[in-house]
């Protein structure tokens, strides 16, 4: 008789719940939590908690992996699981319930055997003792199936299909340790994937970006928006996506000096390809035309040392779809600086804090230089660390840190509702590359 209690009778949210509870919830709590230890910790996990914090989220991937793994072994045990578990019927005693989980599992296993192994089973086991295998397998189901649960006979034809599927089927199945291997390497393979391919956290090491992004603070980027790179070749498969005026991206620092080779560097993007760019007070103009700024006010922030402190003026510049904030150190550099002509294939990038940003202006000795397309890593997302600017989005609205005086919050309101009609500078005398748009 089948049983009326599996799965289907269960409250399905009731179900779901358990499982997202103790099998998503539990375990993303003790990777962040473990995570977040680290990210802080001294002494003997000094050198551990550097490496956490430059690789976070694949550490956190394995760490969750680990975590549920762990709560998956003593899921038979976990509150309500007789009632919400996985054993996927009522009226299993406690005692029996892994046993019935994994006669659950042979059954799908020898049957997922017979299936794919037929010719090589045909060959190599005797007609007879399939027929008895196959048999045992019917008859194990039956007991499981049973109504009520008959504690004794099933473990009696547990016990008689598993010697048969290990005399039968041996050669074709998997070890627990082959199993566990295989789900640590999925969960790496996973988490360098994420990581090479579409979400990476960077830390901001300066201040170069202010007031858009804090030092120390700790982003994510996305890998994916500009085309996805393939690991360790370095190809990317599409050459048609190029940033756009306004993005904040991070990219890989072309000018490095012997021994900084492969340094990254997050600046925002402002001249594209075929663009003349000069820069007069820190203020970029493009082709001729001059980025519109709106004054929000005086801003104190910290300088790029993140001790010594600045006061500086405060705007909304806007340029293409985005508005963003920039700063201006009161006493900074009055120089004029270019032209600078952009090449095809790379970006001019500029930082948010206009008098202290090594960045496009500065490069190769003064001279000025792009970013390649090929050497950028991704565009940021959002601040995922430290907790008081969790999830504060990197570009979007732009908003000042927590904190500072509100006249600054009514000046940037002020300035949005004013945002320009023209926002983009007329189209450069010189043929755009490929990489342009």
């Amino acid at each position: 008789m089948k049983s009326t209690q599996g799965p289907a009778a269960q409250p399905v949210i009731l179900r779901y719940g358990f499982w997202a509870f103790w099998f998503l919830l539990v375990p993303a709590a003790v990777a962040i939590g473990i995570v977040s230890w680290l990210q802080t910790a001294d002494g003997v996990f000094e050198q551990i908690s550097a490496q956490v914090r430059d690789q976070s989220v694949p550490v956190t991937i394995l760490l969750f992996t680990f975590a549920e793994m762990g709560v998956y072994s003593f899921r038979h045990s976990l509150p309500f699981a007789a009632q919400l578990g996985d054993v996927g019927r009522q009226g299993v005693p406690k005692d029996a319930r892994k046993e019935y989980e994994s006669a659950n599992q042979l059954l799908h296993e020898a049957e997922r055997i017979m299936e794919r192994r037929a010719k090589a089973l045909e060959r190599d086991v005797s007609p007879t003792a399939r027929q008895r295998l196959q048999q045992a397998l019917t008859a194990l189901r039956e007991s499981m199936d049973r109504e009520p649960f008959d504690t004794q006979r099933f473990r009696e034809r547990y016990d008689e299909t598993s010697q048969l599927v290990d005399e039968h089927l041996a050669p074709w199945r998997k070890s627990e340790t082959r199993e566990l291997i295989e789900s640590i390497g999925v969960a790496v393979l996973i988490a360098l994937t994420l990581r090479a391919v579409v979400i990476e956290a960077f830390k901001i090491p300066s201040g170069s970006m202010l007031p858009t992004l804090q030092i120390d603070d700790h982003i994510f980027v996305n890998k994916f928006t500009y085309g996805p790179k393939l690991p360790l070749i370095g190809v990317r498969l599409a050459t048609d996506m190029p940033p756009n005026r306004g993005d904040v991206v991070v990219f890989e620092f072309p000018d490095p000096a012997p021994g900084q080779e492969g340094q990254d560097f997050i600046k925002r993007v402002i001249a594209l390809p075929g663009d003349k760019l000069e820069v007069k007070h820190g203020r970029p103009i493009i082709n001729g035309w001059t980025v519109p700024r709106c004054d929000v006010g005086k801003y104190p922030y910290g300088k790029n040392d993140g001790n010594s402190s600045a006061n500086g003026d405060l705007y909304v510049e806007f340029l293409g779809e985005e508005a963003y904030l920039t700063v201006y150190e009161e006493g900074g550099s009055q120089s004029y600086e270019g032209p600078f002509q952009v090449e095809p294939g790379e970006v001019y990038v500029m930082g948010d804090n206009r008098h202290n940003s090594h960045d496009s202006r500065r490069w190769h000795g003064g001279k000025g230089g792009g970013v390649p397309f090929d050497s950028i890593q991704g565009r940021a997302m959002r601040v995922w660390w430290p907790p008081s600017r969790l999830l504060v989005p990197v570009m979007g609205h732009p908003e000042v840190p927590d904190g500072m005086p509100a006249h600054l919050t009514e000046g940037i309101e002020r300035c949005l509702a004013e945002r320009p009609a023209q926002a983009l500078p007329p189209p450069p005398t010189v043929a755009r590359g490929a990489a342009g748009r």
